[in-house]
């Protein structure tokens, strides 16, 4: 097989993984990545490690790694364009916002689709600085994973960035090159 092919073949394999990452993490819900864990942070390395062998095989060289690399980005490219042309692409492979709680009431439904506790629920509105449900507008999930505040008569607007997770020295170090 010609070297041509073979990184081709790298890039197939990379565009595939990419596709059904993306399919997994909408089926098992957005709320993951707006909460950050440790545990969710060691199920990202994992993933990641999972799938390399499947993307690149025995091929540990550069242009291995390159053609791995060039397919993701492509995929991605095509992907945000699609997203960006398409409101109803965009929905199936983003989902819609989730309405959590309406004028300091619970939406049950909302609460089941965002596949977030009620403390859970409670959680994010105190890291708003709201105290209570009752004080809540409007609660919303986002289609990023990000979760909206609205309270005081819909004039304060938080919303909680995905955390990002935080390295100590010691991880910082084995991984700075």
């Amino acid at each position: 097989m010609s070297s041509y092919v073979h990184y081709l073949i790298i890039i197939a394999k990379s565009v595939t993984i990419y596709v059904f990452i993306i399919a997994a993490i909408r089926l098992f819900g957005k709320k993951e990545l707006a909460q950050l864990s440790v545990i969710d942070l060691v199920f990202i390395l994992l993933i990641s490690n999972s799938v390399q062998n499947a993307m690149v095989g025995n091929d540990s060289t550069i242009l291995g790694g390159v053609a791995a690399a060039l397919g993701l980005f492509i995929c991605n490219y095509i992907l945000k364009l699609f997203l960006r042309r398409s409101s109803g692409f965009s929905e199936l492979v983003q989902g819609e916002k989730i309405v959590i709680v309406v004028d300091g009431k619970l939406l049950q439904h909302g609460l089941y689709l965002s596949m977030m506790s009620m403390e859970e629920v409670q959680m994010a509105i105190r890291e708003h600085g709201v105290k209570d449900i009752s004080e809540v507008d409007l609660m919303v999930l986002e289609v990023d994973g990000n979760i909206t505040v609205l309270s005081k008569n819909y004039s304060h607007k938080t919303i909680r960035k995905r955390k990002k997770p935080q390295l100590s020295h010691n991880q910082a170090s084995v991984i700075s090159f």
